[in-house]
């Protein structure tokens, strides 16, 4: 299954000039625990809700005066949309990160997360489950 047929297509994104505090509120708001931070539709950086809380309550910096530039992840793992369960997986593992921006291109599309993975994988062994369930004698 190609990796775009997962990926959420409704991906929060902001400006590298968006204040850390919009960011913040946004991620609360939108129920997410990252922003992709995009330059023209390409995926720039991400924010983590863990970025936020290291490199700002941690550093004891002012939220005031700091920008999604200012603390996003600017080495940025992403996968092509085309791209299969295994390798997402692969990425993830490989690069010690939970979330992958997916594109088309240069294009952000969506972005896949750990549990996005989890939750399938959970439904393909139901989906076993209910088979070796149908198929199992009466005792």
């Amino acid at each position: 299954m190609p990796i775009e047929d997962l990926a959420r297509s409704d991906t929060v994104t902001a400006d590298p000039e968006t204040p850390v505090v919009e960011l913040a509120a946004t991620m609360d708001e939108e129920s997410v625990g990252s922003v992709v931070i995009t330059s023209d539709e390409a995926p720039v950086g991400i924010v983590t809700d863990r970025d936020l809380t290291v490199r700002v309550l941690g550093a004891e910096a002012d939220p005031a005066t700091l920008t999604a530039e200012d603390v996003m992840t600017t080495d940025l793992c992403t996968i092509e949309a085309a791209a299969g369960f295994y390798e997402a997986t692969s990425l993830m593992a490989e690069h010690g990160v939970r979330r992958l921006p997916v594109c088309e291109g240069e294009t952000l599309v969506g972005i896949i997360t750990a549990d996005d993975l989890t939750e399938l994988l959970a439904d393909e062994q139901q989906q076993l489950g209910d088979i070796i369930r149908a198929q199992r004698p009466e005792y």
